[in-house]
């Protein structure tokens, strides 16, 4: 079969490789569209961010490697023994972070943080090829009311699932979101579904404002015209957002913001209230801890999700609580356009992208 492999960072080349067999408890499947995560993209072009000495050491000891692709929907053709939930011809998508089973952290059921199990696309082979093999407890099966280009999306959906869980919203709590990239969507609509007042986000494109808008928010605010801060301030009478998501940072050589946007975050949010960060930043930052101790500011980070969380993306896109559609905005196709792929997701803002490049294949 086909399949991607990387060479070196920015190398990477289609493959014939050989075809994945049924292993006990996995089962092989077709991937029919598959999505970079802005990672990924990153770590492919050599930027440094999430696991890059991790990749760099495979790349320099193990190359040619199978590596990334964990955001798909497939449908499986053959089931290995002991497989029991799923059968061929069943659509899924899977979550990336697999746990190990046996640490301390697996055997008290907080798998969820394990740091010992493997990850798709890391560890394990990535899913840029025509066929994969995939455990079979990494999966959920989706229903006919999710179209294949939304099932591509459900893994990063999750992990905004559990952004919004780590914040805790409280019925009626005034919400910001800076940044409304995929993931900032997502965390605006289910912050919406989870009881927040007002949402309010911020972007400094009008094409992700004008669909921010569309997908729920209540009111949108373009940080290059306006100063966000201030606004979010008078739309709360003074005091700042209860909760307050940080999507929008990160380097800026891919259109993101830097940390510009955690500080506005920090300076949007009331005293008292919550931080959640999600960008990857790629580097250390200065912050002045002391600001956030006299404001009792409390700035958290979202778990990792979990198949729990996976499950939920297909209740909230199947029923259309979480509309994802609108935020798919580049779709390729054909198994060769998976670097163009990759060169559109690590310059959303060139290619004014909202979600990843995606490839159907």
């Amino acid at each position: 079969m086909k399949a991607w492999r990387f060479y070196g960072f920015n190398h990477m080349r289609l493959d014939e490789v050989p075809l994945p067999a049924p292993k006990p408890g996995h089962v092989v499947a077709k991937i029919v569209c598959i999505q970079p995560s802005v990672t990924e993209a990153q770590l492919a072009c050599g930027i440094p961010t999430l696991a890059f000495d991790q990749i760099k050491r495979r790349l320099e000891t193990e190359a040619p490697v199978q590596l990334f692709g964990h955001e798909f929907c497939a449908r499986i053709v053959e089931t290995g023994e002991g497989v029991s939930k799923f059968r061929p011809g069943d659509r899924v998508a899977a979550r990336a972070k697999l746990p190990c089973g046996n640490c301390p952290l697996c055997l008290s059921q907080r798998a969820d943080l394990c740091r010992k199990g493997p990850i798709i696309g890391f560890q394990l082979p990535g899913c840029f090829s025509e066929l994969a093999s995939i455990p079979e407890i990494a999966l959920v099966k989706l229903d006919d009311r999710i179209s294949d280009n939304e099932g591509a999306c459900l893994q990063s959906l999750s992990d905004s699932i559990a952004a919004v869980e780590t914040a805790n919203i409280r019925l009626g709590e005034a919400v910001a979101i800076f940044g409304q990239g995929s993931m900032g969507l997502e965390c605006m609509q289910i912050a919406r579904v989870s009881g927040a007042g007002r949402v309010m986000t911020v972007d400094v494109r009008e094409e992700a404002l004008k669909i921010s808008k569309e997908l729920g928010a209540d009111v949108v605010i373009n940080a290059a015209t306006e100063d966000a801060v201030a606004v979010i301030r008078e739309l709360t009478g003074g005091n700042g957002a209860d909760v307050v998501f940080e999507c929008a940072g990160g380097s800026p050589k891919q259109g993101l913001a830097g940390s510009k946007t955690l500080t506005q975050a920090i300076d949007a949010v009331r005293s008292g209230g919550k931080l959640v960060g999600l960008s990857w930043f790629g580097q250390p930052l200065e912050i002045n801890v002391d600001l956030l101790r006299e404001r009792s500011l409390r700035w958290v980070f979202p778990d990792i999700s979990t198949l729990a969380h996976l499950e939920h993306t297909v209740r909230l896109v199947g029923s259309g609580r979480v509309r994802l559609k609108p935020t798919i905005t580049h779709v390729l196709s054909g198994i060769e356009s998976v670097p163009k792929a990759f060169e559109i997701t690590a310059n959303k803002g060139k290619y004014k992208a909202i979600n990843p490049a995606q490839v159907v294949m």
